[in-house]
């Protein structure tokens, strides 16, 4: 339909132009003038319930009311001609063109992971094939999606990450309606795709999302979804499962340090069969993963890496005795060996990466590491030399 003037076009026309959207904004004249209706038949589809806010006379239009035996054309009413297909499925596509059908979700395995904490406990539920739905909980940086994933790996499962917002919804999950050259295209979301491959799906973060993600309750049942935008249903395959991480256990966070996280509904939750709590790694263990790290950027420095985890053993302890507020993860550590490798300066690499703390905790971060460190001199109102820019 080319034009919206012209209001002498039939039903099929307006349901081709308006494809994927089921409640268009219309106004009453064109609803009347369009679709020729009696009265009664227009109070039905312009009801109260039916109007647009802040918007005098236009209305919602709801297809669910036009019936699927009569359209109109210029206020006559005639049998349909031909059914009117508006879905099209299409396979969902990867960046380089390929179907997503032909891509491996295996994760890579990664020469710096460390096994520990529970590790061999999500081994055995991935490798039993049983759908064992698992929440995942742990304060920031500890390494809880990176074990899901390695543990992927190691058992070459599919594992499909989907990172969960306050925006997130039933769209984004399970799939929606897109336009592609002229046509309605319903892709199948993440969710989907995960079920029908048998795969690991992975809820990253799911204390951020809303309430939205309670769509996902027939899937945390293991019995199947039913996307009733295409009237279909969807079975899992055999070794699909849900493992969901957070950095709190779905009651929001009592500290306020993680916020934008919601409190979770109570049935929502009870769908998952065990909650595993994952805790920072001992610093034997840190160390090794520290000294993996520091091989990768070729820059190993085995008393640093000693230091570096008792520091921040020192640090949590005194986090988890209410000392402080703020705390040192083992991701925070990987970053400060980075910056190590560039800059050849402990100090300076400890310093930039506690930059982002306030003040004061700042300064009680890197004075309680000179309590580890002897061989540094740190001075606080050091400034960096800055050299005459040499020529080219």
């Amino acid at each position: 339909m080319s034009n919206l003037t012209n209001l002498k076009y039939n039903l099929q026309e307006i349901e081709s132009y308006y494809n994927g959207q089921r409640y268009p904004e219309l106004s009453l004249k064109k609803i009347k003038e369009a679709l020729g209706r009696d009265k009664t038949w227009n109070k039905e589809l312009t009801g109260s319930e039916n109007r647009v806010p802040k918007k005098r006379g236009v209305y919602k239009l709801d297809w669910s009311v036009l019936g699927d035996t009569e359209k109109s054309h210029s206020g006559e009413l005639v049998a349909p001609e031909s059914p009117v297909d508006t879905v099209v499925l299409e396979t969902p596509k990867s960046s380089l063109g390929e179907s997503v059908e032909s891509v491996s979700f295996i994760p890579d395995v990664d020469a710096t992971y460390v096994r520990f904490g529970h590790h061999r406990t999500i081994e055995s539920i991935v490798k039993s094939e049983m759908f064992y739905p698992t929440f995942v909980t742990g304060l920031s940086g500890n390494g809880k999606t990176f074990m899901i994933e390695q543990v992927c790996a190691k058992l070459k499962k599919e594992c499909i990450r989907v990172n969960l917002t306050i925006e997130t919804d039933e769209d984004d999950l399970l799939g929606g309606f897109r336009l592609v050259n002229g046509e309605t295209v319903f892709h199948k979301g993440p969710v989907v795709d995960a079920m029908e491959r048998g795969a690991v799906l992975l809820l990253d973060e799911i204390d951020l999302a809303s309430n939205k993600i309670l769509c996902l309750q027939p899937v945390l049942e293991g019995k199947g979804v039913y996307l009733k935008k295409i009237n279909q249903w969807v079975k899992p395959a055999k070794g699909f499962n849900v493992l969901a991480t957070a950095n709190t256990k779905g009651k929001g966070s009592e500290t306020g340090a993680f916020v934008g996280t919601q409190i979770l509904n109570e049935a929502f939750l009870e769908r998952f069969a065990i909650t595993i709590e994952q805790d920072y790694a001992t610093p034997s263990v840190e160390k090794k993963i520290l000294l993996g790290h520091m091989a990768e950027f070729d820059k190993i420095d085995d008393v640093f890496a000693t230091k570096l985890t008792f520091w921040a053993d020192a640090i949590r302890k005194t986090y988890m005795d209410g000392g402080i507020d703020e705390i040192i993860s083992t991701r925070r550590l990987v970053h400060i060996v980075k910056a190590y490798s560039i800059f050849d300066d402990r100090m300076k690499a400890i310093e930039l990466c506690v930059n982002r703390f306030d003040e004061e905790t700042k300064t009680t971060f890197i004075d309680t590491y000179t309590k580890f460190d002897e061989d540094v001199d740190y001075d606080p109102n050091g400034t960096e030399e800055v050299s005459e820019p040499e020529p080219f």
